[in-house]
């Protein structure tokens, strides 16, 4: 049975920690939703706008994405969207803002049956403007060629990977989002932040076009192994 089903027929169970009860008790929920800050990746990739995230990549925001993402508890999509929406609230304050989701690959997408970060961003940007918060959701990048799957490429190996795979979508009228006349800054969205090579490629894109991309927002951000504490990037 699938595990969306489940989650209807059955008591559900924390996704950080296993207690019954909730998706996500309150004790994860705190983790997962206490801390937004700028978390920027050391070393970063040229061009990597300002990065911020909930929280980092461990513990109960760990387990409660993967099992969002890759074992179909899609429900969880409601508390990890609550907790990016916080995240755009520290980043930006009360401006205008345009969210602009990171495309997933095309494999990705057919083996989840889902698209994650579009989903997240539509959440957000709803809770967001129920706030009273100007927010537009903008989907106007799109994978230029196949991209492989990033887990276990090095830095180096990421950046090669995704350099020039993104492009902003021919169907996309006016001005963008974050150029003279369009309604700005953009925002970009991803789930989780690692070596930012992603982010990076995504901004280029946007940039060629004309937009200016300030700004990237994350439920979560990897602090790879040896690292040091994360540069400020404010």
């Amino acid at each position: 049975m699938p595990t969306a089903l489940l989650d209807l027929v059955l008591p559900p169970r924390c996704a950080g920690c296993g207690v019954p009860g909730a998706l996500v008790c309150p004790r994860c929920a705190a983790e997962l939703h206490g801390r937004p800050a700028c978390r920027m990746p050391v070393p970063s990739p040229p061009g990597l706008p300002e990065c911020w995230s909930a929280t980092d990549y461990t513990g109960a925001a760990r387990r409660a994405i993967i099992a969002y993402k890759e074992r179909g508890r899609t429900a969880l999509a409601h508390p990890l969207a609550g907790a990016l929406a916080l995240t755009v609230v520290a980043a930006v304050g009360g401006r205008p803002v345009t969210l602009v989701p990171v495309p997933s690959a095309r494999q990705a997408l057919r083996r989840r049956g889902h698209d994650p970060v579009t989903r997240l961003t539509a959440l957000a940007a709803g809770y967001l403007r129920a706030a009273g918060w100007p927010v537009t959701v903008a989907k106007i990048l799109a994978q230029r060629r196949r991209i492989a799957d990033q887990a276990g490429l090095s830095s180096l190996q990421r950046a090669e990977n995704l350099s020039l795979a993104f492009r902003v979508t021919a169907a996309r009228k006016g001005p963008l989002p974050g150029s003279w006349g369009g309604a700005g800054p953009i925002v970009l969205v991803d789930d989780i932040v690692t070596t930012g090579a992603t982010l990076a490629e995504a901004a280029r894109a946007l940039r060629e076009a004309g937009a200016a991309v300030p700004l990237a927002a994350t439920i979560a951000a990897t602090r790879r192994r040896g690292q040091s504490p994360y540069r400020d990037g404010g």
